[in-house]
């Protein structure tokens, strides 16, 4: 013990002195600007007028599309942008948009940005140099305050306050001129855009366009203003300059540059937002339906335990899930369901209801430790007639075809991995959003996400579901002889694995995660 206490006293002063100096910065509060305050947000509102009170929505299953409806928005926005996310990734894609928010930032747009602060673990100086311009402020959320200048400090400081700091803001949430609105699974990164050539996370976003924009701009101000989101600058020594902006921007520019000498397949499939905009045309194809943008509140990651349930967007979720009577069909990338989540789904399938779940398959999840904390719930679903499909590792190929959710791309290898998150009810509401069937989502990161009363954009989510579950894409996990086996279908032929399709490395970390009990944690 005599040995321990010094380094550990080291460790703690280490940690300090990381993060001591730092800027006396002005913390304002903020609302999201008015849709009437631009052209924009009045053309939205005069085409949401005739459906007194419904919004118009629109999936973006398609990565490209997803792309392309962020990039358009931040060129259509006159007055604010206002950008929530839980990872941001650097790549081709990001820098692409981050150019044109600063071009937006030029015309006189107000840009708000909060991420979560495991975003900015090594990048405070990089995403400060962009506060740097007038017109734009970054925030993080639920920050660590010492020891933030390592990687070895920043690790012991959230090791030395884990209870606080394993409860991120999971929420994504891109919003322009308080009148369009981009929700879902998505993060910011090029492996979220297939962009990566070597991974490719297949998901669905939602455009919302009309008051579910406003509704979640009420969001995005709860957590702006809330205490826990810290300006960037406010943990730096010193601010960055306008030189120090103007470099960054030069250095930009040549970096997207080389990227269309380098990859011009890659960079002109991005470059389609530039080329043939189609927002305008997506504007006419809108389903116009009733709907409720929930959330979690951003002092569940306060809660000293297990948070209220009246600050859980599953407490605002619970009507619907417990009204379902017909037909339940979820896709969650990350399923961990809990004794509670078990008691449900069983029951539901025991009261008759159809209950079909996708998620990822141990060789196709980024996480296997997540898998293991799903596979013991297996075998007592299945008993109770809950359909199970676990996506398939997927190839790249060079043929670019393949469904429009799991689609493999022209350009290059890469493996699938679902990221998606969707709940479809009786064939009549779908909820889409950042929420996973896990404890993670219910109790430590907050999520946010859209229900929309529409069987036409259910049957289109449930058709995306339906074409992941699919054979020749997905394992059906059933029971025989008591035992867990797999059923696929290979160059057209069905057949039935005995074991988990996996490498050993990946049933060792899986194994892991079950034996330590990391189950709350996941």
């Amino acid at each position: 013990m005599r040995i321990r206490q010094p380094l550990l006293a080291l460790v703690l002063l280490a940690s300090f002195l990381g993060g001591c100096a730092s800027l006396d910065v002005q913390r304002e509060q903020s609302q999201a600007l008015p849709a009437s305050a631009s052209a924009f947000g009045r053309s939205v509102q005069a085409q949401a007028a005739p459906h007194e009170g419904k919004s118009g929505f629109r999936l973006l299953s398609d990565s490209t599309e997803a792309f392309t409806a962020r990039a358009e928005l931040i060129r259509n926005a006159q007055g604010s942008l206002d950008l929530q996310y839980y990872i941001v990734h650097d790549g081709v894609s990001t820098r692409m948009l981050v150019e044109e928010l600063l071009k937006a930032a030029d015309r006189g747009v107000r840009v708000r940005i909060l991420l979560d602060d495991t975003t900015s673990d090594g990048q405070d100086v990089t995403i400060a140099t962009l506060a740097a311009h007038p017109q734009i402020q970054i925030r993080v959320f639920n920050p660590l305050h010492l020891g933030r200048s390592t990687g070895v400090t920043r690790t012991m400081g959230r090791l030395f306050n884990l209870s606080q700091q394993h409860r991120r803001m999971h929420n994504k949430l891109w919003l322009a001129d308080n009148s369009m609105a981009i929700v879902g699974g998505r993060n910011l990164g090029d492996e979220y855009f297939d962009a990566e050539p070597n991974l490719n996370f297949t998901d669905i976003d939602i455009l919302g366009v009309g008051p579910v924009a406003e509704q979640l701009g009420h969001s995005f101000d709860q957590y702006w203003n809330s205490a826990l989101s810290k300006p960037v600058e406010q943990f730096l020594s010193s601010k960055p300059t306008a030189q120090d902006l103007k470099n960054t921007r030069a250095r930009l520019e040549e970096s997207l540059e080389q990227s269309r000498k380098q990859n011009h397949a890659l960079f002109q499939q991005l470059r389609k937002f530039a080329t043939d905009p189609r927002l305008d045309t997506w504007r006419k194809e809108l389903i116009w339906a009733w709907n409720q943008a929930l959330w979690d509140a951003p002092s569940k990651v306060l809660a000293d335990g297990e948070p209220d349930p009246h600050l859980l967007l599953t407490t605002q979720l619970a009507p619907e899930l417990d009204g379902v009577s017909k037909e339940l069909v979820m896709i969650s990338a990350y399923f961990v369901p809990g004794q509670p989540g078990l008691v449900y789904l069983t029951g539901r399938a025991d009261a008759g209801v159809s209950v079909r779940l996708l998620t990822n398959s141990l060789e196709a999840t980024d996480v296997p430790a997540v898998h293991g904390g799903y596979a013991p719930y297996r075998k007592a679903l299945l008993e109770h007639g809950v359909q199970l499909f676990e996506l398939r590792r997927q190839p790249g190929d060079e043929s670019g075809s393949g469904p429009r959710l799991f689609s493999r791309r022209s350009y290059g290898e890469s493996d699938s991995s679902l990221h998606s998150k969707a709940i479809i009810f009786d064939q009549q509401k779908s909820f889409i959003g950042s929420f996973n069937f896990d404890p993670r989502s219910v109790l430590w990161n907050t999520e946010v996400g859209v229900l929309v009363d529409s069987p036409e954009l259910a049957a289109r989510v449930r058709e995306l579901a339906l074409e992941g579950m699919a054979p020749a894409l997905s394992y059906q996990a059933r029971l025989e002889n008591g035992q867990v086996v797999w059923v696929t279908e290979d160059d057209g032929k069905m057949h039935t694995l005995t074991e988990e399709p996996a490498s050993w490395w990946r049933r060792f970390n899986a194994w892991l995660s079950t034996t330590v009990g990391l189950e709350r944690m996941l």
